[in-house]
């Protein structure tokens, strides 16, 4: 049996300007929830990049579905029926999480600069695990949680030396409490 869960905080719902260009999908097709880091520095910051038009065809940029800024604050950035530039290759049956967190920020890709070690702040986690247990009760098609690291393990050049590989994606990173997170779901962490 699951713990009790804390309440869910108010969800801002704030849709990105392209948010209704992206692909409608049925709530069905959503089996996967995809944890996140921003790697930028705010939630303000996460905002911007995520209003970046990158995909010129459909007028579309990259952005996850949820964001959690440090205080526990929940924003709703595009909405679950639309299908989120958030990791190549299951974003058709998956939401996207973003947990605003620097990671590697500003230097993604430099050899020297790989930690993530900046922790997870007490009311971010709580407001995580109160979201989790709203959509383990709104999406019952829901059975696989993960973070973006475990689907992205591309290397690529690093900036400094091109000798050098990196991970492509950290987030969300190794100071993460997937053991608590876990505790508070019912669904498989995918591993693929």
């Amino acid at each position: 049996m699951l713990p009790d869960l804390p309440p869910l905080p108010p969800v801002e719902i704030d849709p990105l300007p392209y948010e209704l260009k992206l692909d409608a999908r049925p709530l069905s097709q959503i089996d996967l929830i995809v944890i996140h880091c921003t790697e930028t520095p705010t939630l303000a910051s996460a905002r911007d990049f995520g209003e970046r038009v990158l995909y010129e065809g459909s007028g579309t940029g990259n952005s996850g579905h949820y964001y959690i800024d440090r205080d526990g604050r929940i924003q709703l950035y595009v909405r679950p029926d639309r299908i989120a530039h958030h990791v190549r290759g299951y974003n058709p049956r998956s939401i996207g999480i973003e947990l605003v967190n620097t990671g590697r920020y500003p230097h993604w890709r430099d050899s020297k600069h790989q930690a993530m070690d900046e922790p997870y702040p007490e009311a971010q986690i709580v407001a995580l695990i109160a979201l989790l247990g709203q959509l383990q009760q709104q999406f019952p098609s829901v059975k696989y949680i993960t973070g973006h690291e475990d689907l992205d393990r591309e290397m690529e050049a690093s900036a400094d030396d091109p000798t050098v590989q990196v991970p492509r994606k950290r987030d969300p990173g190794p100071l993460f409490p997937w053991d608590r997170v876990m505790q508070s779901v019912t669904w498989e962490r995918l591993q693929p």
